[in-house]
């Protein structure tokens, strides 16, 4: 039996999903991936799992707006037959958003999302490499600013630098 390969990014992005629970960097991680291939015909997913990414930092900071805006995208965006093909299972999973957005239109508090993951390798290699680096796989959110607020604590100053230049030759 040959085992399934799935991107790299993409099972980074797993992982920082369910053991650190650094939903910006999953976001990061699989966003990086998608723009380099133009074309993938798992482009959708890609896009629609960020989203449940950035709605899931969102809901977290308490900028529930924002977090039903995304997930609200990803419910439209996510196949259920493309995510199998990614070792998930695609019929929960957006059931799961579609429950996650109910919860935020009732005020309910944020809780860590666990996705569906029906491949047993992927789930197994994913566990092992959690706990490799000290993680329990699926366990709850931790509650530091770091993590929560990191988009507001990263060096921005490449982009900033970027769009000034931009701006200056646009003036030309």
């Amino acid at each position: 039996m040959q085992l399934k390969q799935y991107p790299a990014a993409y099972e980074s992005f797993l992982y920082e999903f369910h053991a650190t629970r650094d939903y910006f960097e999953c976001h990061e991680l699989l966003e990086e991936y998608w723009k380099a291939q133009p074309g993938d015909l798992l482009g959708s997913i890609w896009v629609g799992l960020i989203q449940i990414a950035v709605g899931s930092y969102h809901h977290r900071r308490h900028n529930n707006r924002g977090a039903l805006k995304i997930l609200r995208q990803a419910e439209k965006r996510l196949d259920a037959q493309l995510l199998n093909e990614v070792g998930l299972n695609g019929e929960q999973l957006i059931a799961m958003i579609a429950e996650r957005i109910e919860a935020i239109e009732d005020s309910l508090p944020f809780t860590d999302m666990n996705l569906p993951i029906v491949d047993s390798e992927l789930h197994a290699r994913s566990v092992v490499a959690a706990e490799r680096e000290g993680y329990v796989w699926g366990a709850p959110s931790r509650m530091d600013e770091a993590l929560i607020s990191r988009h507001t604590l990263r060096d921005r100053s490449d982009v900033i630098a970027a769009r000034a230049a931009a701006a200056k030759e646009k003036k030309r």
